[in-house]
């Protein structure tokens, strides 16, 4: 039988490129992330830093705004975190920050589960810690009784994020809280549904918000928890992103948030606060 080598090598090599083709284009395509920051305000977003890269983050919160003297919470007992988060690879992020209040030391880690293109619609993250309060033993219960690991609390949650468009992102993030020790009338336990969006309004420059809402309350009435609710704005550069904002907590890691926030919004409860964010 004859054979026409040329004619059989120029088929197969269009056959080839065909396929390239077809396949190139059911290729997904990225899309620009619904958030480039790690937190939104105090709540994780799905972003994780890339690998070795290296993200300082200053959180800074100003008391309750009351009085005109104390220049609207300025002058007042403030709380600060000071974090670091590193990119073990492009998915996994470890973290290591310690905050004032309650001298709570906290180890957190995020996972990047899926990434928001042309074909997937959102991005999944899950996001853990462990926080150690590190104040005097005395504030644990009677010393006798004392144990070191009713210092310790866990959050656990899962990070759901699109883009809409180029200006609007959003978020959504079942959490549970536990904590080892609580004090007399509060669960150990605890549940909420954290909220948060962004619109871009100016190149990297955007209006944020978020919202928490607890799932379980409780049994005293008088230790109700009341939602985490937070307004404001971030400016963002290539290296930095910079948020100021009006909250009705005081508690920058998340654990004290869903679980003790007396704060009422609807009176009016609420502070000032700034975070900073630096990539190397």
């Amino acid at each position: 039988m004859k054979r026409n080598t040329k004619l059989t090598a120029i088929a197969f090599l269009l056959a080839f490129l065909s396929a390239s083709f077809l396949f190139a284009q059911d290729e997904a395509e990225p899309v620009m992330p619904a958030f480039e920051t790690l937190n939104l305000i105090d709540n994780q977003t799905t972003a994780n830093p890339y690998k070795g890269q290296l993200i300082l983050e200053i959180q800074h919160r100003f008391s309750q705004i009351k009085e005109i003297d104390d220049l609207f919470g300025i002058f007042g007992s403030a709380n600060t975190r000071i974090g670091f988060s590193y990119g073990i690879t492009d998915k996994i992020m470890l973290g290591f920050g310690t905050t004032r209040n309650y001298m709570l030391q906290d180890l957190e880690w995020k996972y990047s589960i899926l990434t928001q293109n042309s074909k997937i619609p959102v991005s999944l993250s899950y996001h853990g810690n462990a926080v150690l309060d590190a104040r005097n033993k005395k504030y644990f219960g009677p010393e006798e009784d004392y144990q070191f690991a009713y210092r310790m609390s866990f959050l656990n949650q899962l990070i759901v994020s699109t883009r809409i468009g180029n200006r609007i992102s959003l978020q959504a993030a079942p959490t549970f809280v536990y904590f080892n020790a609580v004090p007399e009338g509060y669960n150990n336990a605890n549940a909420a549904i954290n909220f948060g969006g962004r619109f871009q309004v100016l190149g990297f420059h955007s209006i944020i918000v978020e919202y928490d809402q607890p799932l379980i309350q409780p049994e005293l009435s008088e230790n109700y928890i009341y939602p985490n609710v937070a307004l404001g704005v971030e400016i963002g550069t290539s290296t930095h992103a910079f948020r100021v904002f009006a909250s009705n907590y005081n508690a920058i890691i998340r654990n004290h948030g869903v679980a003790f926030n007396s704060n009422n919004p609807l009176d009016g409860d609420f502070q000032f606060g700034f975070n900073i964010s630096i990539r190397f």
